[in-house]
């Protein structure tokens, strides 16, 4: 039988592991230590509180706090601040934003000078007489300068112009380069080309014409506002009512009140801009000087589509670069009103392009040379399609 345990004994059986009471006066010294460490929390707690919406507090007041990661040299505004709860995160939108004034920052030092531009101009194909046109009108501006300084007179200057010509003829690459020619020179402060056509100009309902055209044209202060086509907004006589003169007359406003930083070039083809131009006063007196924009020869088609080909790494045979002549004068020979040109040649290089694909790929095997060849065959089947 077995004897009572002792008082240890019990006490070592019931004791819970880790540390233990012995007395009640152990049990008092824990509370109170308990009691402390509650307290020392409550402290702990407090002094976060306080830092927090001081840090909060500062950052509304453009202050940074002392943790804050603020590049050395760099103005307070410009430092990253983590977000707080009045203060959102950065989303896509903002950094797309922030990208586009980086990019904007980036090509605005990398302008091209008066003379590149004039040699991006002379690298042109064909359009001699317009290169011609464009050189003088830049030294005519030039001289007006000069005059200015040495407080001599100036005749009125009119810079608003008529691109005549049949589509790819280069009128719009032409109008891109005078844009930053005038920049250049200081004619114009920004230099950007805006490309619109009828759509662009005008609403469907009477009142919204002129909003959206002086939108269009507000856009382009500072540079060339470009409006291909121009001829459809004045439709035939006995048309009806139509929306294309509200569009036109908000224009020569606009033309008129920002003749200083705007510069407006009408395109379309031959006939049909002499129309426009006669169809309303204010555009006859507004629209002075006239660039007319030859079809391209058929030697000048073919160096265009020798340029492509050489672009994109495409060597010609010699039996497929004579017939590509062939093809060339035979195109400008057979041309109507609505030849292409440079479009022309553009469709054809694709065709090229997709039925040398076709056969390449058919080859069991593939080399370098496979890959840039273009032969005859090639051009017989593209010329087809």
């Amino acid at each position: 039988m077995d004897k009572n345990p002792t008082k240890e004994e019990l006490a070592n059986k019931l004791k819970p592991a880790g540390a233990y009471l012995d007395s009640l006066s152990g049990f008092a010294n824990l509370l109170g230590t308990i009691q402390q460490a509650e307290n020392a929390a409550k402290e702990l707690l407090e002094e976060t509180s306080s830092a927090s919406r001081a840090n909060s507090s500062s950052t509304k007041n453009g202050i940074n706090s002392p943790n804050s990661k603020t590049a050395a040299g760099k103005d307070d505004a410009g430092s990253k601040q983590p977000p707080s709860e009045n203060q959102p995160e950065r989303g896509e939108a903002d950094d797309i934003e922030s990208k586009a004034s980086s990019l904007e920052s980036e090509t605005a030092g990398k302008q091209l000078s008066l003379d590149e531009l004039l040699d991006s101009l002379d690298a042109l194909v064909g359009l001699g007489d317009i290169k011609q046109n464009v050189k003088s009108l830049i030294n005519y501006v030039k001289i007006r300068r000069l005059r200015e300084e040495e407080e001599l007179p100036n005749p009125p200057l009119s810079l608003h112009m008529v691109f005549m010509g049949n589509p790819g003829t280069g009128k719009t690459t032409v109008a891109r380069i005078l844009s930053e020619l005038y920049r250049a020179i200081g004619v114009l402060s920004k230099g950007q080309l805006v490309e619109v056509d009828r759509s662009g100009l005008v609403a469907g309902f009477v009142g919204q014409t002129a909003t959206k055209t002086a939108e269009v044209v507000q856009s382009a202060y500072g540079g060339i506002l470009f409006i291909d086509e121009a001829y459809s907004l004045a439709p035939d006589v006995g048309s009806g009512n139509d929306f294309g003169r509200e569009a036109i007359e908000t224009l020569l406003k606009m033309m008129e009140d920002h003749r200083d930083d705007l510069i407006v070039i009408v395109a379309g083809y031959s006939g049909h801009m002499e129309r426009f131009i006669g169809s309303n006063p204010g555009l006859e007196s507004r629209f002075n000087r006239y660039f007319v924009f030859e079809d391209y020869n058929s030697e000048e088609l073919y160096e265009i589509f020798s340029s492509m080909c050489e672009k994109s790494k495409y060597i010609l045979t010699e039996d497929a670069a004579s017939f590509a002549r062939k093809l060339f004068q035979d195109i400008y020979d057979t041309r109507d009103e609505n030849f292409g040109n440079a479009r022309h040649v553009r469709n054809l290089f694709e065709n090229i392009v997709s039925v040398h694909s076709d056969r390449v790929s058919a080859l069991e095997s593939h080399t370098r040379e496979d890959l840039t060849a273009v032969i005859l065959e090639d051009l017989e089947k593209a010329a087809l399609i």
